[in-house]
């Protein structure tokens, strides 16, 4: 029996989801389809969804076609308008067998801020990576001016810990050396649960009950959010990984203001200084917006000089997309060449930066998981080449030779 094609756009948990999406569709059924799930983030990404859309449609012509997804959830006339769409379902409705069943309506989008329930889907693991993702909490109660998420994806509901826990065990039971903790906004986990718990609490809880777990990685965090725990957890802790992935979005104290994002310029600086004193092998990325309403040429290069600031390596830059329905679309405009230009300036320094770090492992004994047979990451999440094959999923340590276009050339110890 063939298995539903799922193709994903968007962030880490748009992954996880794919996964149970996947197997949602086979326990209801319906296996000769191609279901996408598509992101909100940018207006490029509805782009890049509705393209795959009618792709689908011409090379697979006898397949029903499911969208799903954020876009899906906020905009589901739109797609259930498109003539290659069989159905439309949001994203509460996605993670269910009942969407899929050939009983189920074509359109099925409910109030996503009335969701309460938490993401408690287990899955076995993800299927062709050597890492998996665990969803540890769902939704995000900030409104950022420029995000239009919260809207698709409900009100922040955590998972329990101890469901968060068993899902690692299970993991690290099958064979997974690294799981990465992920969701829409994970640093405000545990806000929603009764008793004192947090990110720092599960990440410690995590490490205490699942010894047998070599690694555990983060997404993206909140430098507004950031709790004592969870500096307790990295200084104690050496299998959380050393890699730090921050939603900064701006280097302006007035464009974070006018973002509505809750921390500051300095609160970047001091966190990474203050992380880098408990574990001197650090390295941090950050989401970074180029060109938002009102950025000036000063402001801008406030941005760029937090990169140097804080000692930012992996940086993920979006020049500024506008989302109907956000108080940043209404406010006056950077025009769109000047956000190209300068998120192409910020991808430069980025490339700048990363140069910068990977000379700084040359020489150096590095613990690599491998993805591919000759291919793999470090602690600090650098991609590395090896110098000859190994197992997919396994840890094994290298020595840096050099590096080359963005990632380490290894060769195997023992």
């Amino acid at each position: 029996m063939s298995a539903p094609e799922v193709i994903t756009f968007g962030c880490r948990l748009n992954t996880v989801e794919s996964e149970i999406i996947r197997r949602r569709a086979e326990d209801a059924g319906l296996t000769d389809a191609v279901i996408v799930n598509t992101c909100a983030v940018t207006a490029e990404a509805e782009r890049q969804a509705r393209q795959a859309i009618r792709r689908a449609r011409r090379t697979s012509p006898l397949k029903r076609i499911v969208v799903t997804g954020c876009a899906a959830q906020l905009e589901p006339d739109r797609y259930a308008a498109m003539p290659e769409v069989d159905r439309v379902i949001g994203n509460r409705e996605k993670l269910s067998a009942r969407g899929y069943r050939g009983t189920a309506p074509d359109r099925q989008v409910g109030d996503i801020m009335a969701a309460r329930e938490g993401a408690t889907h287990l899955i076995e693991g993800i299927e062709g990576r050597a890492r998996a993702f665990v969803q540890i909490q769902q939704g995000c109660d900030h409104r950022c001016t420029f995000c239009i998420i919260p809207f698709a994806r409900g009100p922040n509901r955590s998972v329990p810990p101890a469901e968060v826990v068993a899902q690692i065990r299970r993991l690290t039971g099958n064979g997974y050396r690294e799981v990465v903790l992920t969701g829409v906004d994970i640093t405000d986990y545990g806000s929603d649960l009764d008793g004192e718990v947090g990110l720092g609490v599960l990440v410690q809880r995590i490490l205490t009950e699942v010894p047998d777990l070599p690694r555990l990685r983060l997404s993206s965090l909140d430098p507004a959010e950031i709790d004592d725990a969870l500096l307790c957890a990295i200084a104690e802790h050496d299998r959380l990984m050393p890699h730090f992935h921050l939603s900064v979005q701006a280097g302006s104290d007035l464009i974070l203001k006018r973002m509505r994002r809750r921390h500051g310029r300095s609160d970047v600086i001091r966190f990474c200084e203050r992380v880098r004193g408990l574990r001197p092998d650090a390295v941090f990325g950050a989401d970074l917006i180029a060109g938002f309403p009102t950025e000036s040429d000063g402001m801008f290069g406030e941005t760029e000089s937090l990169v140097e600031d804080a000692g930012l390596t992996w940086l993920h830059v979006f020049p500024y997309s506008e989302r109907p329905g956000t108080p940043a679309a209404r406010m006056p405009q950077v025009p769109r060449p000047i956000r190209k230009a300068r998120a192409a300036a910020l991808r430069r320094l980025a490339a700048d930066r990363l140069a910068r770090h990977l000379d700084t492992r040359r020489g150096r004994r590095e613990r690599v998981l491998v993805e591919t047979p000759d291919r793999g990451r470090t602690e600090q999440f650098a991609r590395i080449a090896l110098d000859r094959k190994a197992e997919p999923g396994s840890i094994v340590a290298a020595r840096v030779a050099g590096h080359a276009d963005g990632v380490l050339r290894g060769v195997l110890e023992g």
